[in-house]
């Protein structure tokens, strides 16, 4: 299980950060103490460290040159400044990579497992299971108990989200932000179309109650 540290000095934020990367099965450290960010970050040994930019006592920039004096743990700078020259000085001071906020949470865990990947050769996981169903990520399949079912696209990217966020309610509007994000406008039946036949396909494996409606939240598996 890969340890990730954050450094953010918003408790909000850094909290709901760490709720969602230990369902995706990663370990957090969360720092509460910012009089010595660098030397936090070297005695917790992390895989990974998110590190804000804009911090009580040091900026990002600072701390980022510190601990890179000594280590090359892979540092995603993520910040809610989008400037050029802030990227360009986070990268100078030894980022590997630089997220602006807000940000999409599936695309700041897909930075991550990219970074991770980089850093030690750690692919993340093309099989996602769930209460017995698997789903192949490579093939766009479903299988369970020796029946199996090829997904389209969307069906998959439904399945995907609601299964990385299992025991969740995932609403409506995230499903469609992250299916369709770069669309002006998607009709709200369009989802509801993608469900119906997902649903038809999970009950083709004898999985008619997997998929389940919120009613006015949303949809969880």
């Amino acid at each position: 299980m890969e340890k990730i540290l954050i450094v953010e000095d918003d408790r909000k934020i850094r909290e709901e950060l760490c709720s969602a990367l230990e369902k995706k099965g990663y370990a957090c450290i969360l720092l509460e103490q910012f009089e010595d960010v660098a030397g936090q970050i070297l005695r917790e040994a992390p895989d990974l460290v998110l590190l804000d930019l804009n911090l009580p006592v040091q900026d990002g920039f600072y701390i980022c040159q510190e601990v890179r004096k000594q280590t090359d743990v892979p540092v995603i700078v993520v910040t809610s400044s989008d400037s050029d020259m802030d990227e360009l000085m986070s990268l100078h001071a030894g980022a590997d990579d630089f997220v602006t906020k807000p940000y999409n949470m599936h695309v700041l865990l897909a930075h991550i497992a990219t970074v991770l990947h980089r850093a030690y050769g750690r692919k993340p996981s093309m099989v996602l299971t769930h209460n017995g169903l698997s789903l192949d990520l490579m093939k766009s399949r479903i299988s369970f108990q020796g029946r199996e079912a090829d997904l389209t696209k969307n069906e998959m990217g439904i399945l995907k989200m609601l299964m990385e966020h299992a025991g969740s309610i995932i609403s409506r509007t995230d499903l469609i932000c992250s299916l369709w994000a770069m669309e002006e406008f998607v009709e709200d039946s369009t989802l509801n179309v993608n469900i119906n036949r997902l649903r038809k396909k999970l009950a083709d494996l004898g999985l008619d109650h997997y998929l389940v409606t919120k009613r006015g939240q949303g949809y969880m598996v």
